[in-house]
C-alpha cells in the first residue's frame, strides 16, 4: 500500500514537472493569479488602524544642559566690523579724530601724525567727509576721507587701510557727478529766511537772487507770500553729497508775477539763463559787481562818512568783508588799473556805447591794462584803500562820462538772444525742466497741506 501510493505520487510529479516544461507561461500565469487574489484578500480582512484624533495626548518637559551664550562666544565664532562716519573739524588733531569715530589704536593715530600722505587730512580747509571701518574693539581697518581741492568737478579721496602688519595710505583723484535737487519755499520775512526754511544751501539761494535780480529787486520788491521753485545741481563724490552746483532751472512768483529762466550751456560756450519761450533772460550788463549783497549806500545825495557833509554819491556802495571777490559787470577792456587818489586801488572797464564802469577801494587788482574782460570774469577783491572808513566796494556806471544809476542802467539793458541753431536742443533741455519744476511746486503744495 506504502509502495502503491509512493508510486503514485512519482508519476504526480513527473506529470506536473512535464506540464510545466511544455507550458510554462501558463503554469506562471495561473500561480499569480492565485497569490493576487490571496493578497487582495488579505487586504479586504486587515483591521483599520485607530483614529490618531482619539489617541491620548501626553506633554513631556524635559531639560536640556546648554553653554552659556555671552558676547565673547558671538566675536570669537564671527568677528565685528564696525562703520563710522564724521568731519574734520578745525581744531581737529588725530587723536581727537580718531576718539569721535570710536578708533582706539595707537598705530593708527602714530600713523596720521607721521605718514606724510595722512596728514593732509588735517591740512587745509576743515569739513572734510571721513568715514571709518574699525573691529569691535576699536581697531582701524580702513579710512576713507574725501574733500573738494577747489571749485571744479573733480575730488580728492585719501585711503587709509591694513596692510600686512601696518598701514598703507594713497591719494586718489575722482569725478564728481551730478544729479538734480528739488527745493521750494514760501516769504514770509526774506530770501535767505525763506531759503534756509528750505534747506537750500546759501550758494543756491545767491543764484536764485542773481538770476532774477534784473526783474525782482530782492531788497525792495519781495512780498509775504511770495513763492520759488528751484532745481538745481548736487555734486557727490562716492554717492556723498560734496556741494551744490548750478541752478538749473527756477520760477519766482513776486507779488503775483510769474519770472522762469532756465539754464542753457549753448554747447560748451559759456551759458546763460533764458525764459521757457526762449527769450534770453541774460543782460549785457548784471545788476552788481558782486554776487548778492545788501547795498550800504546808494545812488544819490547823502552824509559823506569823511567830510561830515551833503554830497552827491555817483555810484553805489557794497559792504562785504575784505577779500571778497569783485567781477565786471559786463564785457569790455580795462582802461585803467592801479592807485586814483581817494578811490585807492581803482579799475576802470571800458565798455560799448561809450559806457565805463569803476571799481574802487580794492584790497587787490587782478587785471592789467588793456586786458580784455567777460561779463562775470573776476578783476579783484573788496578792501578799504583810500578815502575809506571800512570795507567795502564803491562802485560807477559813466555814460560819456556822466554818471549813471548803474541799477537802472542794467535793468534797462537790452538782452542776448539764444543762437536759432541751437533752438532745438534747448526746446529738449526746457521740456524737461518743466516737469521738474512743476514737480518741485507739487512738493511745496503738499508740506502745507
Amino acid at each position: 500500500m506504502t509502495n502503491s501510493l509512493l508510486n503514485t505520487l512519482a508519476s504526480l510529479v513527473q506529470a506536473t514537472s512535464t506540464s510545466i516544461a511544455k507550458h510554462p507561461h501558463r503554469v506562471m500565469g495561473a500561480i499569480g493569479v492565485l497569490l493576487l487574489g490571496t493578497g487582495v484578500t488579505a487586504f479586504g480582512i486587515a483591521p483599520l488602524a485607530p483614529d490618531a484624533a482619539k489617541l491620548p495626548v501626553s506633554q513631556v518637559i524635559e531639560s536640556l544642559a546648554l553653554e552659556p551664550l555671552t558676547l565673547d562666544t558671538l566675536t570669537a565664532a564671527e568677528p565685528l566690523t564696525l562703520f563710522r562716519s564724521e568731519t574734520v573739524r578745525r581744531d581737529d588733531t588725530a587723536q581727537s579724530l580718531l576718539q569721535r569715530v570710536g578708533v582706539a589704536d595707537a598705530t593708527a593715530q602714530n600713523f596720521l601724525r607721521t605718514d606724510p600722505v595722512a596728514r593732509q587730512l588735517f591740512s587745509g580747509r576743515a569739513g572734510k567727509l571721513v568715514s571709518v571701518e574699525t573691529t569691535d574693539r576699536g581697531e582701524l581697518l580702513k579710512l576713507i576721507a574725501r574733500w573738494l581741492p577747489d571749485d571744479g568737478r573733480q575730488f580728492n579721496r585719501l585711503v587709509i587701510e591694513k596692510e600686512g602688519l601696518g598701514l598703507g595710505s594713497r591719494l586718489e583723484t575722482g569725478d564728481l557727478t551730478a544729479s538734480a535737487r528739488l527745493a521750494s519755499g514760501t516769504i514770509r520775512s526774506s530770501l535767505f529766511a525763506a531759503t534756509d526754511a528750505a534747506n537750500l544751501p546759501d550758494s543756491v539761494a545767491i543764484q536764485l537772487a542773481e538770476i532774477f535780480a534784473s526783474e525782482i529787486d530782492f531788497r525792495r520788491d519781495l512780498r509775504q507770500g511770495d513763492r520759488f521753485s528751484v532745481v538745481y545741481e548736487t555734486l557727490e563724490a562716492d554717492g556723498e553729497a560734496m556741494r551744490a552746483g548750478q541752478v538749473l532751472s527756477a520760477e519766482f512768483i513776486n507779488n503775483g508775477r510769474e519770472h522762469e529762466a532756465v539754464w542753457f550751456d549753448g554747447e560748451g560756450k559759456k551759458g546763460a539763463y533764458y525764459g521757457f519761450d526762449g527769450q534770453s533772460s541774460r543782460k549785457s550788463y548784471l545788476t552788481s559787481p558782486l554776487e548778492f549783497s545788501r547795498v550800504s549806500s546808494g545812488y544819490g545825495m547823502r552824509f559823506h562818512p569823511i567830510s561830515g557833509q551833503q554830497k552827491a554819491h555817483l555810484g553805489v556802495d557794497y559792504a562785504a568783508p575784505t577779500g571778497t571777490p569783485v567781477r565786471t559787470i559786463g564785457d569790455g577792456m580795462v582802461t585803467f588799473a592801479g592807485w586814483q587818489r581817494g578811490y585807492g586801488n581803482t579799475i576802470q572797464i571800458q565798455h560799448k556805447d561809450n559806457q565805463t564802469t569803476l571799481y574802487a577801494h580794492l584790497s587787490r587788482i587782478d587785471v592789467t591794462r588793456g586786458q580784455r574782460v567777460d561779463q562775470g570774469d573776476r578783476v579783484g577783491a573788496v578792501g578799504s584803500t583810500g578815502a575809506s572808513t571800512g570795507p567795502h566796494l564803491h562802485f560807477e556806471f559813466r555814460t560819456n562820462n556822466v554818471p549813471q544809476d548803474p541799477l537802472e542802467i542794467a535793468r534797462q539793458s537790452e538782452n542776448i538772444p539764444i543762437n536759432p541753431a541751437l533752438r532745438a536742443r534747448f526746446e529738449a533741455v526746457a521740456q524737461l525742466q518743466r516737469l521738474q519744476l512743476d514737480a518741485a511746486a507739487t512738493l511745496q503744495q503738499a508740506s502745507a497741506q
